[in-house]
């Protein structure tokens, strides 16, 4: 069985400057509640590159499951921010790098 995992980017919208201490409170306790649920692989922001805030690579059941969890975001939901959704297949020693 392949291995996959979704990677969302959250790009900066045109009032993520309005950004409030308030919203990442909300966000930073959406990301507890989902690495609570064993849905979050990795999260983190980047830094040094322009109009990219960060991302989250999901592990979850469907790509349509990972959708759903992008949109409720509270970035994204309450309109700082969009995303970009990708799948990734996992090459690992456990599947030979996909050889």
């Amino acid at each position: 069985m392949q291995k996959r995992l979704y990677v969302m980017t959250i790009k900066k919208g045109k009032t993520y400057n309005r950004v409030t201490k308030a919203v990442i409170e909300r966000h930073v306790e959406n990301l507890r509640k989902l690495d609570a649920e064993g849905k979050i692989q990795l999260c983190g922001p980047f830094q040094g590159y322009p109009g990219v805030a960060g991302m989250v690579i999901f592990q979850t059941a469907s790509l349509e499951e990972a959708d759903a969890l992008c949109k409720q975001e509270p970035l994204v939901a309450e309109g700082y921010a969009t995303y970009i959704l990708a799948t990734l297949q996992v090459a690992d020693k456990e599947n030979n790098y996909l050889l």
